[in-house]
């Protein structure tokens, strides 16, 4: 992939994950997915590649990629979830043309009908309807960083995580408040 655009953020869920493709959302934004060849890239490395996408599809994925957010912030924090939201993530969900596959190990993929951005938009929606309405083992959180406020889904044994991946996130917040502390012990022995 191109060194001028950030890496992406690769969670365990595809939703979630797809969320991430907007980072810093309470700071400096950064848009992971700023070009229809980008969102080509992400969809590959989530075995949904799609042959094409023009800058309205593009558009397209960036108003789920929103909903999905504001419908998982919702659920993380027990309000209400966003009718729009809703919306934009039925829609989505029951456009596409996908099929879910077994492997020969066993695993579940996703077969796209016309390997089309719009079937793997729905696959990505169709995953967000499955999580958001508690369908699997974990819990929705937002991350600890005042900055990020991603969407996350926590697996973890204690469903205690604080950040939405260690190491960014995480190991900002920690050397902030290593440095803070360093800087006060370092007054205070003067």
């Amino acid at each position: 992939m191109p060194a001028e655009f950030p890496d992406f953020r690769l969670g365990t869920e595809l939703a979630t994950s797809f969320t991430a493709t907007l980072t810093e959302r309470s700071g400096d934004p950064v848009e992971r997915v700023p070009t229809p060849q980008r969102l080509l890239d992400w969809l590959a490395l989530h075995d949904l590649a799609a042959n094409s996408c023009s800058a309205a599809q593009l558009d397209r994925a960036r108003e789920l990629r929103e909903a999905i957010h504001a419908a998982a912030t919702a659920a993380a924090t027990g309000g209400p979830l966003p009718a729009p939201a809703l919306q934009v993530i039925n829609d989505r969900s029951a456009r596409g043309r996908a099929a879910a596959v077994l492997t020969p190990e066993g695993e579940r993929r996703w077969q796209l009908g016309s390997s089309s951005v719009e079937d793997a938009l729905s696959v990505i929606a169709a995953d967000a309807v499955e999580i958001i309405a508690g369908e699997r083992a974990g819990r929705l959180a937002l991350c600890a960083s005042p900055t990020c406020r991603a969407a996350f889904f926590d697996t973890s044994q204690s469903r205690s995580r604080k950040w939405c991946d260690m190491n960014t996130c995480g190991n900002r917040q920690k050397k902030a408040r290593f440095n803070a502390n360093h800087r006060k012990s370092t007054r205070t022995t003067k």
